[in-house]
């Protein structure tokens, strides 16, 4: 939201859009406000929505319902030559039968600007993407990295006060999208330009975005920082999508604690404590979500509120391992990830036993609807 501080307008604002193909809803209520100079990305999976608001903003497709205004400009109904933004596409389309130096110059044709001052402002470009000496060549002879460049220095050759980014890197293979976003960050905190990224990767939208907006089903279920939507998920679905997470469900109780119950296990059930900032109306039905990497995981000894597990798989992950483990009092298989100190202090194998804590501090809680 805008910083009440700032009498300057958000560089976007976008007020209850809805959009939808035939009967298809894509969007469905979107308020936003995006600040200047903020890096944003639009996160979820395919179909939720966040390509077709991306396009909405570039009036590419324009929405049915709703306003957007641009540094409090409205642009609601403007057409897209009439939009100050600069787009990259997924599929980068670049002209084939220019060269590297005419596609990034040819956002500039009709700018007002005299040849040399072109010719200028593309070496500032090349120079800019690390593409010095790659001038004269043709898109089918440079890598794809370096096309995705040639695109990015594309879009920004007119100044534009948007960058609007549709997947840029998807394409790309994972050493090169690496190595491609950490620049892409470098160059967007460079300029300051205030930027919008699509994409369905969760590791990128955390290591790039200021704050990431999390999309399902046409709605946000979610705006905050990478550390708010990942620490503090406002949804299952937010916290199922960024990283990996186990899901339980149970009643809750008036005790501040939530009984698990095994499908097929007579008794009482396993109760786990919950984190006393986030009880629920007892008898109330809980869905328990917790991150591998948040449980504890020992060998079995007498320690209270241990949950017996049996490993049925390690998969090995470079610097970690992550058990699958089968849990009978829980009535469900569990993740746990471990370092490579801890898996192999704790002299385990397939069928080995585990003893488990699930830290309360450590648990998100959510209402079941």
């Amino acid at each position: 939201m805008p910083n009440p501080a700032d009498p300057a307008p958000p560089a976007l604002a976008v007020r209850g859009l809805a959009k939808s193909f035939g009967s298809f809803r894509a969007l469905e209520g979107i308020d936003l406000d995006i600040r200047r100079g903020e890096f944003i990305c639009f996160l979820g999976p395919s179909g939720c929505g966040k390509t077709t608001l991306l396009r909405a903003i570039a009036g590419l497709d324009p929405q049915d319902e709703g306003t957007i205004h641009q540094n409090g400009r409205d642009i609601t109904r403007a057409p897209v030559a009439g939009r100050d933004f600069g787009i990259v596409f997924q599929s980068y389309a670049l002209f084939p039968n220019l060269t590297v130096a005419a596609n990034i110059g040819y956002g500039l044709r009709g700018a007002g600007m005299t040849r040399a001052r072109r010719q200028e402002r593309v070496r500032e470009l090349l120079e800019l993407v690390n593409l010095a000496g790659q001038e004269r060549k043709y898109p089918s002879q440079i890598s794809g990295g370096q096309q995705q460049r040639v695109a990015l220095a594309r879009a920004l050759a007119p100044e534009p006060q948007l960058l609007l980014l549709d997947e840029p890197l998807s394409a790309l293979d994972a050493q090169v999208r690496l190595h491609l976003r950490e620049q892409l960050r470098q160059l967007q905190q460079e300029l300051g330009v205030t930027t919008i990224m699509v994409t369905h990767d969760q590791d990128e939208a955390l290591s790039l975005a200021d704050r990431i907006v999390v999309m399902n089903q046409g709605v946000i279920e979610q705006t905050g920082t990478p550390e708010e939507v990942f620490l503090h998920p406002a949804s299952p679905f937010v916290a199922g999508f960024l990283g990996d997470m186990n899901f339980l469900t149970g009643t809750a109780g008036g005790d501040g604690r939530v009984v698990i119950a095994a499908p097929d296990a007579a008794g009482p059930g396993t109760a786990l404590a919950l984190p006393a900032t986030r009880l629920p109306e007892a008898g109330g039905r809980v869905r328990i979500g917790i991150r591998p990497s948040d449980i504890e995981a020992r060998l079995p000894g007498d320690g209270a509120g241990e949950i017996e597990a049996v490993i049925e798989t390690v998969f090995f992950r470079g610097n970690t391992h992550v058990l699958a483990l089968r849990c009978p009092a829980l009535g469900t298989m569990l993740n746990v990830e471990l370092t490579r100190d801890a898996w192999h202090a704790l002299g385990r194998e397939r069928g080995g036993t585990l003893a488990l804590t699930l830290p309360p501090d450590r648990l998100h809680v959510f209402p079941e609807p």
